[in-house]
C-alpha cells in the first residue's frame, strides 16, 4: 500500500523513455480536490530546477496543491535556463490536464546530474499519465516504481488504525543520502483533515525523527524533497500528536527501507547515542560515526573496532570527555570509561554478521539520538566508480 492508501488520491506511473532501459520513469500523485500540503527541500546550494520551482509554487499557492509529478533517470540539476523551463513545463502539463493553476503542481526529479530532460518524450506521456491515474493500490505501486534509480526494490508504506484516518507514502533512495532538512524523494499522503500550518509542524517533526536520522554515504543531493498532502476525505481532524504519529510511522518505514537498500550494503547498523548535553549534540555525534568511512568499513568486516568510533567522536567538534565513553556492540560491552573492557573482540564478531546495533554513552546528559546507517562495501566503491 502506497500513496493511494489514503482516500482522495490518485496515482500512476509510466515509461516515458527517459531511461534507456525502458523502465518506469514518470509518476504523478494527484489530489482529487485542492489539498493543503507541506514540503521540506534540500539545503544543497546547487539545488536542482524542480526544487527551486517547487519552493516557489509552495509560496505562491500558500501550500494548497493538486498534485506532484516526479521523474527518474535525470535529475534536471545543473541544467541552466533550459532545465528551469523543463521543470515549469512539467508542472504546466499536469496543471493543464487537471484544469488547475500551474502553481498548484510540484515537480521532483532524480537521476544523473547534468543531462537535460527529454521533454519531447515527457510532455506527450504526461497527458496520458494524468488520464490513467487511479486510486488503486497497483496504481500507487506503479507510481513508486517510477521513482527508482539505483534502488533495488519499491519503497512504500502505509498505516491505519489511527482513529479513522490513513497515511500512506512512497520514497526512493539508495545513495546520496545525508540528511539536511530532507533526504531523497518522498511523497506522503493522508486523508486526515488538517491545515497547511499544522502539516508544516507535523512534517518537520516527522522528518527530523526519521529521514534526518539516516546516513548512507554522507552526500546530500541537489534534489532532496519530502512532500506531505492531506485530502481531508476521512472527515476526521486528529490532534497534532495523532497525525504526527501516523506520518512519523510511515516516514520511519520508508527511511529504514532506504538504508536497507543502500548500494551493495550487507547490513543495516543502528547507532544509539546517549548521555550527550542535548539531543542535537547526540545526533551530531551519531552522524559523525556514520560519516566515518573507516567505521563503516569495519561494519562491513563485522569488526568491533571501537577505537574508530572514539576517533570519530573526538573529531566531531562536540564537547567530549573521552574517559566517559562506553561502547557496546550488539549487547556486548567493548569499552568502559574510554578503555577496552578486556572482552575477546573475536568473540563479538559473529554477533555482527547481520544487522546490528552499537550503543555509545558519552556521559550523563539528557541528550539521545538514534541514527541508521549501512556498511561501506567494495561493491559500493565499484558501482560509484563506473560512469553514470
Amino acid at each position: 500500500m502506497s500513496v493511494t492508501f489514503a482516500k482522495g488520491f490518485r496515482a500512476a506511473g509510466a515509461a516515458a523513455g527517459i531511461k534507456p532501459s525502458g523502465a518506469l520513469d514518470l509518476s504523478v500523485v494527484i489530489a482529487e480536490e485542492p489539498a493543503p500540503a507541506a514540503a521540506v527541500f534540500t539545503r544543497n546550494g546547487a539545488a536542482a530546477a524542480p526544487v527551486r520551482l517547487s519552493r516557489r509554487h509552495m509560496e505562491i499557492s500558500q501550500g494548497t496543491i493538486r498534485g506532484v509529478t516526479l521523474n527518474s533517470g535525470c535529475a534536471n540539476a545543473a541544467t541552466g535556463e533550459v532545465g528551469d523551463r523543463a521543470a515549469y513545463d512539467m508542472a504546466a502539463a499536469v496543471a493543464g490536464a487537471l484544469g488547475c493553476e500551474v502553481t498548484e503542481v510540484l515537480v521532483c526529479s532524480t537521476g544523473p546530474i547534468g543531462p537535460q530532460l527529454p521533454m519531447d518524450k515527457i510532455l506527450p506521456a504526461m497527458q496520458l499519465l494524468v488520464a490513467r491515474a487511479e486510486p488503486s493500490p497497483s496504481a500507487g505501486r506503479q507510481a513508486a516504481a517510477g521513482l527508482m534509480t539505483t534502488d533495488t526494490f519499491i519503497k512504500e508504506a502505509a498505516v491505519s488504525g489511527l482513529g479513522g484516518f490513513r497515511v500512506g507514502g512512497m520514497a526512493k533512495g539508495a545513495a546520496m543520502i545525508r540528511p539536511s532538512m530532507a533526504t531523497m524523494l518522498a511523497v506522503v499522503t493522508t486523508d486526515a483533515v488538517s491545515s497547511v500550518q499544522r502539516l508544516k509542524g507535523v512534517l518537520s517533526e516527522a522528518v527530523e525523527d526519521t529521514f534526518n536520522t539516516i546516513n548512507i554515504d554522507g552526500c546530500e543531493s541537489t534534489n532532496d524533497t519530502v512532500i506531505l498532502m492531506a485530502s481531508g476525505r476521512s472527515g476526521i481532524e486528529p490532534s497534532p500528536e495523532e497525525l504526527t504519529k501516523g506520518v512519523r510511522t510511515v516516514c520511519a518505514q520508508l527511511a529504514r527501507d532506504i538504508v536497507a537498500d543502500a548500494e551493495d550494503c550487507t547490513r543495516v547498523v543502528t547507532i544509539r547515542v546517549s548521555g550527550a548535553a542535548d539531543d542535537g549534540s547526540a545526533r551530531r555525534m551519531g552522524m559523525a560515526i556514520a560519516d566515518s568511512d573507516l567505521v563503516r568499513c569495519s561494519f562491513y568486516g563485522g569488526d568491533p573496532n571501537w577505537g574508530r568510533l572514539v576517533a570519530a567522536l573526538g573529531a566531531c567538534g562536540e564537547p567530549l570527555d573521552a574517559s566517559r565513553i562506553d561502547i557496546t556492540y550488539q549487547g556486548t560491552a567493548v569499552a568502559r570509561g574510554g578503555i577496552h573492557t578486556g572482552v575477546d573482540l573475536s568473540a563479538v564478531e559473529p554477533l555482527l554478521a547481520g544487522d546490528f546495533a552499537v550503543d555509545v554513552a558519552v556521559g550523563d546528559g539528557p541528550g539521545t539520538a538514534r541514527i541508521l546507517t549501512s556498511d561501506l562495501t567494495p561493491g559500493y566503491v565499484t558501482f560509484n566508480a563506473e560512469p553514470s
